[in-house]
Order: structure tokens, then C-alpha cells, then sequence
């Protein structure tokens, strides 16, 4: 259906648990048959990872993410006149790549903890972790190519492969310069779109396309995806903060690792005496001690880099929105959008 044939009038908004939960139906079983792909020791690491299994490969009830990706290629997909069930496989596809991602992260930055349990390359180490990752990237492609209709595969897996190669860019310039310079803002937002902005993006061009929306749809879409990704890594850098580690399942290490995220570039750049402070404590030739971190944070909101991230986080998230003609501004789309950028604070 293409997107002029979509009903204008917009129904009343689900609740965002609703919609986590009705998109998680939907996901699940279909993730589940797609790990069943993999070979063994991979598909034990894999339902490890998603909270399926735990180390010894015995079942497991743990946490395996919001499914923020998937909910939005379906969202995205019922806005534009589909039905929920016909962006299954998009919303498979973009959780798979969405993981794959978190675990070469998690072997690039040394975390050893994800979701409040060991992350996989703590366990079985970084060789079957890369591996892991490169298995659910090409599971991903496997699952557009053999449940979507032939006339949506070509530009489905053409633009997830085609996002596959802009993550793999927008990670290459975040570890290219972390620890070694003080990045601009606006370098920090391209590595974001890179890294974040593209994957949401694609999650819902993919939604989009599932529909049978045509081009201009699918543009919109992405763009609506892209924004909104932008407002996502910015309450990311947030919580890398000043979260908490029992909610997010990740500790808070960005600045123990003096990580230039956005509230430390825009409070670097605050012109103040606590940005003074700050660049002394971020000139430091090991990580920060605990004290020296609390100080940090303390420093960050001082020079306002904290209210600066909150308030450009906000202005993104109705970016975003401002991205949607009116037919395809689906009263579930905004509330995700609103639970994107409030999260966790």
C-alpha cells in the first residue's frame, strides 16, 4: 500500500509497554527460529546473549533488550498501511543486527558486563564473539531474503547491507578517536548517525517497505528513523553517565575510559572554569579513579554539558517527528519517539 493510500485520521496511541510487548510477540518467534540457523557452540553463545540461555546452555529468563528496532520497522510498517505481522522479518532482521553490533562493541571497548550478565566475549572470548556478531549479520541478510516477497528483498537487503557498511564507518572514526583528541560537536553527531542514527533509520525504511509504501514513504521514513536515532544516542551518553547500572545492565564507564561523548565535548567547549577542570581530569594518561569520575560528572553538569545533551536530545526527537507528513505520524511512532528520548531519566 503505498503511503497516499494510508488512513489520515490517527487512532489513539497504545501505551508504550503495549507496544514493546505486542512487537515482542511478534519478534520473538521469528528471532528464535533464526538462531536455530546457527551451528553449535554459536547458537548457544547466541541465546546466551539474548537472554535465552544461561553459560551452561540451560534455559534462562534474563533480559534481552526493550526491542526499540524492531517495534519501530513495525510501527513504521502499520503507518504506512501494512500489517504488524508483514514487518516480522524486518523487525527480526534489525534485532539481529542491532546485536551483532553490541557484541563487537562490547570486544572493541573491554566491557565485561552487558544487560547485568558476562558479555560473550568475557566468557567464550573475543575470537567466538567476532565470530557470533559476523554469524547474526549474515542471518539478518538470510532472514529478508527468504521471508520477505520477491519484490521487496532486492532494495530490503541492499539497504541493510548498505547500513551494515555506514555502522562499520561511523565505529571506525568513534574508536579513531577516542582518548586521542577533543572531537567537535559536530563530529560527535556524524559518528552518532553512524552508529545509531543509521541502524533506526533502517529499521524503519524496512518497516516502511514491508508496506509496499512507495519511495517518498520509505525516504520519510528513514529520515524519521535517522533523527530519532540522534535523540537515542544522546540519552545514551546520558546514562553512560549518570545512569544506573541496575537499569541500563551496563556499567557506566564512559568516563572512567575518558570518553569524549557529547555532554563532555559540549562542556569542554563551555568556555567555564569547571571546562578548565575537566580537560585537566581528561588529560589524565590512566582511567579515572572513582572519585576522580564522580568529580567529572560533577564538572559536566557545572559547565552545562548535561542540560545541553537533555535539551538536543529533545529538540531531535521532534525533528524526528517534524520528518512525518501528517498520514504517516502514526500515534504509536510518537509515543516511541517520546520513549526514546525520556528513557531511563
Amino acid at each position: 500500500m503505498n503511503a497516499s493510500a494510508a488512513i489520515i485520521s490517527i487512532p489513539p496511541a497504545h501505551r508504550p509497554s503495549e507496544i514493546l510487548a505486542n512487537s515482542r510477540e511478534i519478534v520473538d518467534p521469528g528471532l528464535r527460529i533464526a538462531v536455530d540457523l546457527l551451528p553449535e557452540p554459536l547458537r548457544q553463545m547466541a541465546g546466551y546473549h539474548l537472554g535465552w540461555l544461561d553459560v551452561r546452555g540451560e534455559p534462562a529468563r534474563m533480559s534481552a533488550g526493550k526491542l526499540v528496532r524492531p517495534a519501530l520497522a513495525i510501527c513504521a510498517c502499520t503507518a504506512c498501511g501494512g500489517a504488524a505481522d508483514s514487518a516480522a522479518p524486518a523487525a527480526v532482521a534489525a534485532e539481529l543486527i542491532h546485536n551483532f553490533t553490541l557484541i563487537h562493541d562490547d570486544v572493541m571497548d573491554g566491557d565485561t558486563t552487558r544487560r547485568g550478565r558476562p558479555t560473550v566475549w568475557s566468557v567464550w572470548g573475543v575470537s567466538d564473539a567476532v565470530l557470533l556478531g559476523d554469524a547474526l549479520h549474515a542471518v539478518a541478510a538470510e532472514v529478508l531474503a527468504s521471508r520477505l516477497p520477491a519484490t521487496v528483498v532486492g532494495p530490503a537487503v541492499d539497504r541493510l547491507e548498505s547500513t551494515v557498511i555506514e555502522l562499520c564507518r561511523g565505529q571506525h572514526e568513534d574508536c579513531s578517536i577516542a582518548q586521542e583528541r577533543e572531537p567537535a560537536i559536530g563530529e560527535c553527531e556524524r559518528i552518532a548517525m553512524g552508529k545509531t542514527g543509521a541502524l533506526m533509520g533502517c529499521c524503519c525504511a524496512l518497516g516502511a517497505l514491508c508496506a509496499g509504501a512507495d519511495e517518498p514513504a520509505v525516504a520519510a521514513m528513514d529520515r524519521f528513523g535517522r533523527e530519532l536515532g540522534m535523540a537515542f544516542q544522546l540519552v545514551d551518553d546520558l546514562i553512560g553517565i549518570w545512569g544506573d547500572p541496575n537499569v541500563s545492565g551496563k556499567p557506566a564507564g564512559d568516563l572512567a575510559r575518558r570518553t569524549y561523548t557529547v555532554p563532555v565535548v559540549a562542556a569542554l567547549r563551555s568556555g567555564t572554569a569547571a571546562a578548565v577542570e575537566l580537560k585537566q581530569l581528561y588529560s589524565q594518561p590512566h582511567s579515572l579513579s572513582a572519585a576522580q569520575i564522580a568529580r567529572a560528572a560533577e564538572l559536566i553538569e557545572s559547565a552545562g554539558g548535561r542540560s545541553w545533551t537533555r535539551q538536543e536530545a529533545e529538540r531531535r526527537m521532534k525533528s524526528a517527528l517534524d520528518c512525518l507528513p501528517a498520514q504517516l505520524a502514526s500515534a504509536d511512532l510518537r509515543v516511541l519517539a517520546r520513549l526514546v528520548a525520556h528513557r531511563n531519566l
